[in-house]
């Protein structure tokens, strides 16, 4: 996702973990809140690791590389696929608001799976009770 000249701007030695989590996530177009939403943490932790107060344990680490379309690699260490370098490329705010609305939608059918679930167990023990009657 970066081009050549990119590398320097987030490497390691010019920027930390968090100069990187912060750069991502602008160049997703992402608040700090609508982030930490989406990786179900509060704002205040999302706010740690950008200042390098604190670090994500692994699975946090993982679902914010997904989420900010670069690779763990690159957020630890600034090599690999990371964000553009500000004021390179275009953003595509539209694009980026499709992925917003699809990652909406996938919590929105994760809920409902989960109710289908719990309505089904209700329904097989409803079942039940009238087979043992």
């Amino acid at each position: 996702m970066h081009g050549d000249g990119d590398t320097d701007w987030y490497g390691p030695d010019s920027a930390t973990f968090g100069d990187r989590i912060a750069g991502a996530r602008e160049a997703a177009g992402l608040s700090q809140a609508e982030l930490a939403r989406r990786i179900g943490i509060k704002k205040s932790t999302l706010s740690g690791w950008e200042q390098d107060l604190s670090e994500p344990r692994a699975n946090r680490l993982q679902m914010m590389a997904g989420l900010l379309n670069v690779s763990i690699t690159w957020l630890l260490t600034g090599e690999g696929e990371g964000a553009r370098a500000p004021g390179t490329g275009t953003t595509m705010p539209e694009a980026i608001a499709l992925i917003g609305e699809i990652s909406d939608v996938r919590e929105t059918l994760a809920a409902a799976a989960e109710r289908l679930a719990r309505i089904e167990e209700r329904l097989r023990r409803l079942e039940l009770m009238e087979e043992a009657e």
